[in-house]
């Protein structure tokens, strides 16, 4: 009797074997759609190619163990894990721009200003709402600087409301500039 034929292997190196490529395969299916939604034409497809594959492999060992309900438990947990994983993966690559939206009921100078001084392009508008005067600020950003941006405006102007869209395209980079001197 061989080491795959064994008991060890059918209840703990399979289920482990399908969990493992199957946080892989949706983690890749995860980055694809990123990358798609991007607008990334030459790395999607090859990211596919290699997600497809792990689940080819994964669904032919779990049909060849059908009789194998671990198998089934590791095939669903290894999904779920893999998109907690795809998602962490897109916070740490944070690739793209964002749009932030800030609507301020007080005068938002001071908050133009800091995020101008912090060397960021600000347009800035003036407008009406509901309860009268706001403020409206847009901020495009790269998606790595998010977390600084929102600090900034909690900072400045905490009861600020805000919203961030994701961009799919931007016709000329989006740079820190210099800070501006007052």
């Amino acid at each position: 009797m061989s080491f795959f034929d064994s008991t060890v292997f059918d209840l703990l190196v399979l289920p482990l074997f399908i969990f493992f490529a199957r946080i892989c395969d949706v983690s890749l299916d995860t980055l694809r759609i990123i990358f798609i939604s991007k607008g990334y034409k030459f790395i999607a497809p090859v990211i596919g190619f290699f997600e497809v594959l792990i689940w080819i492999v994964v669904i032919t060992r779990i049909m060849q163990n059908i009789d194998n309900w671990l198998c089934y438990v590791a095939y669903a947990g290894g999904f779920a894990t893999g998109n907690y994983v795809g998602m962490l993966l897109d916070e740490k690559m944070a690739m793209g721009f964002e749009m932030v939206r800030v609507i301020t009921k007080k005068d938002a100078q001071d908050l133009t200003h800091a995020l101008r001084n912090e060397g960021y392009g600000v347009t800035s508008v003036n407008a009406m709402g509901m309860q009268g005067e706001v403020g409206i600020l847009y901020i495009v950003i790269n998606r790595k600087k998010l977390p600084e941006v929102i600090n900034t405006i909690k900072n400045y102007n905490p009861n600020a409301f805000f919203t961030v869209e994701n961009i799919h395209f931007v016709n000329r980079p989006v740079l820190k500039h210099t800070r501006v001197e007052v």
